[in-house]
């Protein structure tokens, strides 16, 4: 009888593994645009400190988003427990500002004056080499802006989670979010650490002493790894870009049953020649509901912030 029931727990234990580790699937793929674009900014932020002071400060940063997902995580399993019809409507909202993000970025990137970041880049160089800026405070500074973007883009990240298992039990919903609270945070913070080292790797490897064909190649691959660490910064900020209208476009097109009827019959069609296809196909029509939803939120915003900024009290 005893090892009959034990049988049995592990059986349950070995279910409810199994499906968190689907969950845990799902909700990594819908999440995919939020991380990747969280992993470039965040590397980006961390740029521009000292050398000796770069994993410290992404050390700071981390510990800061553990302390964001400790207030997300109970409060989105709070929203699913008491006020679940929330949940479509947050990721919306999720997907909508996903969008905007998105586009945002890419007419930033096409009409932003490009002498305005040889500036801006001049400017950090001029304070790390002068003796009399305070470097810890701008180390703070830097860490309060990662932390504060990264409750952002961790909200995106449980919202999204959460609408992925809007209806698995209570205590697979506990167990999903956790893992993919932690998993998300020790992922992009320690490809961070990994990304912001890999030009010191590379400047180390490229100066090594030493004759014959070991320390050539080693001086070889100390140069391809700097010339290739800027394309992946290049490369990481354009694929989490794409995935940021690709992901939020699909929230948004799933939210909107005409949109989504739409998009179900195309690729309904499509993948009874090719399942690949059909696959590519949606992502693109998913990518395609982004951009256009990012376009006009982005619209919005800019006319309100305009005219709202007109709005100013007469001087006398």
């Amino acid at each position: 009888m005893a090892a009959s029931s034990l049988l049995a727990l592990i059986d349950d234990i070995s279910t409810l593994l199994d499906d968190v580790a689907v969950l845990t699937k799902v909700a990594a793929t819908k999440t995919s645009g939020v991380m990747g674009d969280d992993l470039a900014l965040n590397a980006e932020q961390v740029s521009g400190v000292r050398v000796e002071r770069e994993l410290p400060v992404v050390w700071a940063v981390a510990k800061g988003s553990f302390v964001n997902k400790l207030i997300l995580v109970p409060a989105a399993l709070a929203i699913s427990a008491f006020l679940p019809a929330a949940i479509m409507p947050l990721m919306m909202i999720g997907g909508l500002y996903l969008c905007f993000e998105g586009f945002e970025k890419v007419a930033h990137k096409l009409l932003h004056d490009k002498s305005d970041d040889k500036k801006a880049q001049a400017h950090r160089v001029a304070a790390l080499i002068d003796p009399a800026v305070d470097l810890v405070a701008l180390e703070r500074g830097k860490v309060k802006g990662a932390v504060r973007t990264d409750f952002v883009l961790s909200a995106e990240i449980i919202v999204i989670t959460l609408g992925t298992m809007a209806t698995a039990p209570f205590g697979l919903q506990v167990a999903t979010l956790s893992i993919v609270a932690i998993g998300a945070t020790v992922l992009v913070y320690g490809l961070v650490a990994g990304i912001v080292k890999l030009d010191d790797l590379g400047l180390k490897l490229h100066t090594q002493a030493g004759g014959g064909g070991g320390g050539k190649l080693q001086r070889q691959l100390g140069a391809g790894i700097l010339r290739a660490a800027p394309l992946l910064m290049k490369s990481l900020s354009i694929l989490g870009t794409a995935a940021m209208f690709t992901v939020g476009g699909g929230i948004l097109a799933h939210g909107v049953p005409a949109v989504a009827h739409f998009i179900e019959g195309v690729d309904a069609n499509i993948a009874e020649r090719s399942a690949l296809l059909a696959s590519v196909v949606k992502m693109m029509l998913d990518a395609l509901v982004g951009i256009v939803a990012g376009g006009l939120a982005v619209a919005v915003y800019t006319i309100a912030k305009r005219a709202f900024g007109k709005q100013q009290p007469a001087t006398q």
